[in-house]
């Protein structure tokens, strides 16, 4: 069961404003965690969050050392669907550029809050939408505020998304927010890392967090980290460990448990990984995780296959992915129209237990096939005198 201390974790970091490009309050939020609980992290050249080592020095160090172990790099990424502003086009109307998916139903009138990256400056409603060629997302609109600002910034410092009865709340054993996908990710790796630097443990453990940027346009903080070299020198094995919050689908059921990701909708993932994660979810969950190809989308796993990692993927059943209204609930008039995203409490914990999970000093990346060898040659034994 979460504690009241990661409770409050995830609600500080679900409730950070966030679009793509613009993750400034998601990280200042993780890195004051971080810091507090004497984690170590730094940004990247592309201001990427690595989580786990101070500097590149660490880093490189970290995937040089001779260990049989692999270094376990969980990603998740720090955006969420939303716009840029444009140009102002008079004291209270703004021309907003929209990046990611979104819902393109009963849009016209969506309620929507506006940042400049310091603070939520207020809110309006969009107007004159126009969707993409496409038709799967918003492409542009005018934002029309309720109340003009005491100054206009500069159109390009300001950004926003949809808005709801509030950033986060909770509902039984639901927790609605404006946007879970991927900051429940997010909260995984930062929850995972202060379990992990405890004060009083012996050594850095083999992990590594990126916290990426820009996921929904194209996993731009992830190639661009990538595109860096600095994994092309490691002398360790490495997994990559995709979190993701991820549209419903049958097999992959809200409050049925985690889900063991077998592949996105551009790739299946490493065979030897998912192995041994599955037998892990089988050992520390059993009956309370799911499994499943997420083909609903396509994930950072596949950038990280792309780039040559052997990757595995966890995701959270995620409830209105994009804030579309696909599963009711809260804050969901119409369907198909604008609405919260949600997940299930008991997911989320069974999220941390699989990711404390993989980092064990005792699991066997090695021959994550050795007991399904035994069993078939025991199996093969039985028909000796037919062969």
């Amino acid at each position: 069961m979460l504690t009241d201390v990661r409770q409050q974790l995830l609600k500080d970091i679900l409730s950070q404003p966030t679009a793509p490009f613009y993750e400034a309050h998601v990280l200042r939020c993780v890195t004051a965690h971080l810091q507090r609980a004497g984690v170590p992290c730094f940004e990247d050249p592309v201001g990427n969050l690595l989580v786990g080592v101070d500097s590149r020095a660490a880093y490189g160090r970290l995937l040089r050392e001779k260990s049989a172990q692999p270094v376990r790099l969980f990603i998740a990424h720090m955006d969420h669907p939303g716009f840029h502003g444009v140009r102002w086009l008079d004291e209270k109307r703004l021309a907003v550029k929209w990046l990611g998916g979104s819902p393109v139903r009963h849009v016209a009138g969506a309620r929507v809050w506006l940042s400049d990256g310091e603070a939520v400056l207020g809110e309006g409603r969009l107007r004159k939408i126009k969707l993409l060629k496409q038709g799967w997302a918003m492409d542009t609109a005018e934002l029309h505020l309720s109340q003009g600002l005491a100054s206009r910034p500069p159109p390009r410092r300001l950004f926003g998304g949809l808005q709801f009865r509030a950033p986060y709340w909770r509902s039984g054993k639901r927790i609605y927010a404006r946007a879970v996908d991927d900051l429940a990710g997010v909260f995984a790796i930062v929850s995972t890392a202060i379990d992990l630097f405890k004060r009083g443990k012996a050594g850095p453990p083999p992990f590594l967090g990126l916290l990426t940027r820009a996921e929904e346009v194209g996993f731009v903080g992830a190639v661009r980290h990538f595109d860096l070299g600095w994994l092309e020198k490691r002398r360790r094995p490495l997994v990559c460990v995709s979190l993701e919050a991820s549209r419903t689908l049958p097999g992959a059921r809200i409050g049925k448990g985690p889900v063991v990701r077998l592949g996105d909708r551009r790739t299946t993932f490493d065979p030897g990984g998912l192995r041994l994660l599955a037998d892990l979810a089988e050992r520390l969950l059993p009956g309370r995780h799911q499994r499943r190809i997420m083909d609903g989308g396509a994930c950072e796993a596949t950038a990280a296959t792309a780039w040559g990692i052997p990757t595995i993927g966890l995701t959270l059943p995620l409830g209105n992915y994009h804030n579309q209204c696909f599963d009711g609930g809260m804050d969901c008039p119409r369907t198909q129209g604008p609405a919260p995203e949600f997940v299930h409490v008991d997911d989320v914990d069974g999220l941390l237990r699989l990711c404390r999970g993989l980092m064990r000093p005792n699991l066997d990346w090695q021959t994550p096939w050795a007991a399904t060898q035994a069993r078939l040659r025991k199996n093969a034994q039985r028909f000796k005198g037919y062969t």
